[in-house]
């Protein structure tokens, strides 16, 4: 018999916005709003970090947990934006990318048969990597309250099973927008700590924030992090990452904090993935935040500019719903009698050249809705916008 792959991995779907965009690559002239980045550049101080430390030799291996100057540089960095203190040598794993602290997070907590509890729609990658742990993710959709998402915890306590193992949500969120408030913080904490399960926080967006209903956060504030609620001993972890808020995503740096016992773990098995994220973008990532809040707070301004152009466009196209977002840089407007959101961006695609993502693709509560990522530069959202509400109106 011809040996086969294993059950597990044939488990794990594949990614259904990689699907689209594998297709828009091989097309010339695609307005790409699919994937969640910007257009811009790596600011270029931070370009000129990476050249200059080829230079001073930082082409060797690193500690499995990252050099320790970055260590020190994102500890020095919460205290200053979210006023906690932590302890650089214990509780910070430097990776390579957030994915990859979500992966050695969930893979460190997850033993086979295990479950894990999703706030979606989600970023697929979170219930993809607890599938590839042998375990279960059982996505619980976050419901639409009029202008606002929010969280189902009735959902959330009837969902508890004796294998439950962990909560999973990200605030802000990808790809609704949507930022925990600081009552759903506080509920999600004591549910998982009623329940004695870990709370997984995806925070990579935190510094996308344009201050909620009121406006009240200034340009580059973050959004409050759920480790200002929780002690060290806390069984609570937080993925983070370099590429959103300093157009990095190419660079693959990002960070974990967790409690020590999983930082430690986190750490170990670094070594059995990449070892440790690249010598030289970790010392252009410590310079990122040394010297970037500038270069933050302008693409946070921008952001925001771009977000309400977007909402003025949408909101005036027939046969859609579109929920204004607090943080990130996505859209998730719901089309009227859409059931296969998939067919639906393939056509887009493929008729009028404008790539964006399936609702589907977010796994519970997204089919049905669009992802648009708005980081792009007007002169590729214009004209993407005007073609949608021409294939709307079609």
């Amino acid at each position: 018999m011809k040996p086969g792959l294993s059950e597990s991995s044939l488990r794990v779907p594949y990614s259904r916005i990689r699907q689209l965009a594998e297709m828009a690559m091989g097309m010339e002239g695609v307005l790409k709003l699919y994937f969640g980045e910007s257009n811009l550049p790596t600011p270029e101080f931070i370009q000129r970090a990476a050249v200059r430390a080829l230079d001073e030799g930082y082409t060797f291996y690193t500690e499995n947990a990252g050099l320790p100057s970055l260590r020190r540089a994102i500890a020095r960095h919460y205290a200053k934006l979210q006023g906690v203190g932590l302890d650089p040598a214990r509780e910070i794993v430097v990776t390579a990318s957030g994915v990859q602290a979500l992966h050695v997070a969930l893979r460190a907590l997850l033993d086979p048969g295990d479950e894990a509890l999703v706030l979606t729609p989600a970023w697929p990658n979170g219930s993809s990597i607890v599938a590839m742990a042998n375990a279960t993710a059982i996505q619980i959709a976050q419901p639409l309250c009029g202008e606002r998402y929010g969280i189902d915890f009735d959902a959330l306590e009837r969902a508890v099973t004796p294998r439950t193992k962990l909560v999973l949500y990200t605030s802000p969120s990808n790809p609704l927008g949507w930022v925990a408030t600081e009552n759903d913080r506080r509920r999600l904490l004591d549910f998982a700590r009623r329940h004695g399960l870990w709370l997984i926080a995806d925070e990579v967006y935190d510094r996308l924030y344009y201050g909620g209903a009121h406006g009240r956060a200034s340009i580059g504030e973050p959004v409050p992090s759920i480790l200002r609620m929780a002690n060290r001993g806390a069984a609570v972890a937080v993925v983070h990452s370099f590429s959103k808020s300093y157009c990095m995503t190419g660079w693959r740096v990002g960070w974990l904090v967790a409690r020590e016992d999983l930082a430690k773990m986190a750490a170990e098995f670094n070594e059995f993935v990449v070892s440790h994220a690249a010598s030289f973008t970790q010392r252009a990532a410590e310079i990122a935040l040394e010297e970037g809040e500038s270069e933050v707070a302008s693409l946070v301004a921008r952001l925001k500019e771009n977000r309400d152009l977007c909402l003025d466009a949408l909101k005036r196209m027939p046969r859609l719903t579109v929920p204004s977002p607090d943080g990130a840089f996505y859209l998730f407007p719901k089309v009227d009698g859409l059931t296969d959101s998939f067919d639906f961006c393939k056509r887009l695609l493929v008729e009028k050249k404008v790539g964006i993502a399936p609702g589907v693709a977010f796994g519970a509560g997204g089919e049905g809705s669009v992802r648009i990522c708005y980081a792009a530069s007007p002169d590729v959202l214009e004209p993407a916008l005007e073609r949608l509400s021409a294939f709307l109106d079609e």
